[in-house]
């Protein structure tokens, strides 16, 4: 067909030029950026997840449900500043990560073993024993990447899928799944917390991919990536501790170091990295200034119920300090300490509950509160005082108030004395002593901890430490 109009082919050939012109200068942009932003439009490996019959919420839901288990079976370290750091650091790796956003949380397990695992959905473990035996930040940041690369490419859920397929027939798979709660497949397929569990136990090529994601984590957050390579490698020759505990749980992938080096490389190659910082350097001597891990209450030989009852507390004397308290307790007794946590008990003062979780029935728990602060004005001790009391009753339905708050001196500051009661694992009813103190740090508080027929001995023991008591 002719076009008789002269003017508009020649508006047609001027706006062809310019897109022309303009898709040169595109070109042109995006040169520049290639050679002034090495990595920008490098090939870094692409990995997708495996097969699935879990949904991504799924995912979450199993991680919740599974770490419930393995934080009554592990010596969890409960420390708010160690946690918190971790937090921090982990946040900012997963950010950083492919695919779904999962509701990470990081925490320390009190195990000098070097080892750390992720369960589906984000829920993530450090052993204390990593914080210690990494040289930086970043290398640490590279054992918390490599488990994170695990949560990203939904291994554990698809070990999981593996096992249940083996027992439902495929045609019906979707449906079974998509009825059954998630305790149910759990029990189903035998996945509940162990170090060799199906949804913890990956293969050499899992290893190799959680590595890569690893890797391009630390990359994007501007962490040197050969920093995790250095720390396996460091763990393969046997330096800075115990290093089988990782493998034992992490197959080791052929060539680990090359592929590491070989995906720096896709990335953009060697830059200028950000390696360590002020913070690590400051947990890491924190940690290592930790009391060494110690037998657990539950790995302590309880008493069980009717068993022999304990001996009266000793009027000899020893002492315990911390970085926020010093006090004085008898000597027949035993600490349990983990984080900001401090049991003391006198043989025989733990016992096993019906299910077999051990329970203080004589001795003191001494710990941290942190209480609701309101935006506009300053807590009071009594305020402080009964969101803990609320605290402990969510988790002691039988526990109520027999003598409210009675004003006391504690280490030279206001307390409050409040007497409650509540079941004893040992059979009857016990008392609960609770003293508070509110300091910089949050609710300071010891829960003096006996069967009621036996408070009357045991009070003078109580009585002991709240007397030597000295804050920092």
């Amino acid at each position: 067909m002719t076009n008789n109009h002269p003017e508009e082919n020649s508006k047609l050939r001027n706006h062809s030029y310019r897109v022309a012109r303009a898709g040169h200068t595109a070109t042109l942009v995006l040169a520049l950026l290639s050679i002034l932003v090495p990595g920008v439009l490098a090939e870094r490996t692409q990995l997708k997840p495996g097969w699935n019959i879990f949904s991504p919420q799924q995912d979450v839901e199993m991680g919740r449900e599974v770490s419930k288990d393995a934080e009554r079976q592990l010596p969890m370290l409960n420390d708010r500043r160690v946690d918190s750091y971790l937090n921090k650091l982990g946040q900012r790796l997963a950010a950083k990560a492919p695919g779904e956003r999962y509701p990470y949380q990081f925490k320390a397990v009190n195990d000098s073993s070097i080892n750390a695992f992720a369960l589906p959905g984000g829920f993530l473990y450090v052993n204390r024993g990593v914080i210690e035996a990494a040289d930086n930040e970043a290398q640490l940041a590279g054992v918390m990447g490599h488990e994170i690369g695990h949560v990203a490419l939904r291994h554990g859920t698809n070990q999981a899928s593996k096992a249940y397929a083996y027992q439902v027939p495929l045609s019906i798979l979707g449906g079974v799944v998509g009825s059954n709660s998630i305790g149910g497949i759990l029990a189903q397929i035998g996945a509940g917390f162990a170090v060799n569990s199906v949804l913890l136990k990956y293969s050499r090529d899992a290893e190799r991919q959680a590595d890569l994601i690893g890797t391009q984590i630390l990359y994007d957050n501007g962490n040197d990536p050969r920093a995790m390579a250095q720390f396996f490698e460091k763990l393969q020759e046997g330096k800075g501790g115990r290093g089988p505990e990782w493998f034992s749980s992490h197959p080791n992938p052929e060539n680990r170091v090359g592929n590491i080096t070989k995906e720096i490389e896709k990335l953009g190659g060697h830059r200028s990295y950000r390696n360590d910082s002020t913070e690590f350097q400051e947990i890491q001597r924190y940690v290592q200034s930790l009391p060494a891990p110690a037998r657990g209450l539950a790995q302590q030989r309880p008493q069980q119920p009717g068993g022999q009852r304990p001996g009266q507390p000793s009027g000899r004397l020893q002492t315990f300090e911390n970085n926020l308290v010093r006090f004085q307790y008898p000597d027949n007794w035993r600490v349990y300490q983990q984080g900001d946590a401090v049991t003391l008990a006198p043989d025989g003062g733990i016992v096993n509950d019906n299910r077999g979780r051990g329970q203080l029935a004589h001795g003191v728990i001494v710990s941290i509160f942190e209480p609701r602060r309101d935006r506009h004005s300053q807590i009071t001790l009594e305020a402080a005082t009964d969101q803990l009391i609320d605290n402990l009753q969510e988790s002691n339905p039988g526990m109520r108030i027999v003598r409210d708050h009675g004003q006391t001196r504690v280490g030279g500051q206001p307390a409050l004395s409040t007497q409650l009661k509540n079941d004893s694992p040992v059979g009857g009813a016990e008392v609960d002593w609770l003293v508070t103190v509110l300091r910089p740090e949050g609710l300071f508080y010891f829960v003096f901890v006996s069967p009621e027929q036996d408070f009357r001995e045991f009070s003078r023991g109580f009585d002991n430490i709240l007397k030597t008591v000295r804050f920092r």
